[in-house]
């Protein structure tokens, strides 16, 4: 049995572990957005297949028997070409989604649809604003020039940029110790995320909720309509391990 992991998450790492040890080859192919990625065990490709009819082509030509969408919650068109190619090719597909963050009692959380409700909430909110969205999509906070923005992401921003800005070049998980400091060192008013999930870097809500600080939050993407989802790698490769049984 052949399994296709599009990853680049945590849980896409922790799948292909899992799976490495089943008379299963797992191949994970990851995006190559980041530089220096953290790489699964097991067979890796990086880079786009083109498309659609690109995925369709590979699971065809790599006699792909399973598809597992592990990608980024927010990487919505490698899900959506996922879901398409799957159908096309008669592939089964899983998506493995980790759960959102919910609001904890003293959150002061403000939800919004995309980057650019989420700009168009903070001016009255605050003027420090600390962004923690990627390094993609900032063109949505370049036009706020009365702000001030502390931009953390993996790799240095490209593109249009808020003009007051710093750039923190980070990699999680977090510390909450750590977040308290931050948030303290450059008296953020403002906190933007996305709403990823997991545990790696939601200490910065607990800090944000300590020092009272309010939150913007973007809502993340639907999966596909029909794509069954599995919550933990746990789970996904028990799922992967059902269809790989003989059948009796």
């Amino acid at each position: 049995m052949h399994v296709l992991i599009l990853g680049g998450t945590t849980e896409a790492r922790r799948l292909a572990e899992l799976l490495e040890p089943e008379p299963v080859r797992v191949t994970s192919s990851l995006a190559g957005r980041v530089a220096g990625p953290r790489l699964p065990v097991g067979e890796v490709r990086v880079g786009g297949f083109g498309g659609t009819d690109g995925l369709v082509r590979w699971l065809h030509a790599q006699r792909v028997d399973a598809l597992i969408d592990a990608t980024h919650p927010f990487a919505e068109t490698i899900s959506f070409h996922a879901a398409e190619a799957a159908a096309t090719a008669h592939v089964p597909l899983l998506a493995l989604r980790r759960p959102g963050w919910v609001p904890a009692e003293g959150d002061t959380w403000h939800t919004v649809g995309s980057l650019d409700e989420a700009a168009a909430a903070l001016p009255g909110l605050g003027s420090r604003i600390f962004l923690t969205t990627g390094r993609m999509g900032l063109a949505a906070f370049a036009g706020l020039r009365e702000l001030w923005f502390l931009v953390r992401s993996v790799d240095p921003p490209q593109g249009a940029c808020p003009p007051r800005m710093e750039a923190l070049l980070e990699r999680g998980p977090f510390t909450l110790e750590g977040e308290r400091a931050l948030l303290a060192r450059h008296r953020i008013d403002v906190l933007v995320t996305k709403d990823s999930g997991g545990a790696a870097t939601a200490p910065k809500l607990t800090a944000a909720r300590e020092a009272g600080v309010p939150v913007v939050v973007v809502r993340r993407p639907p999966v596909p309509d029909g794509v069954p989802v599995a919550t933990t790698a746990d789970e996904a490769a028990a799922r992967v391990r059902a269809m790989a049984a003989p059948a009796p």
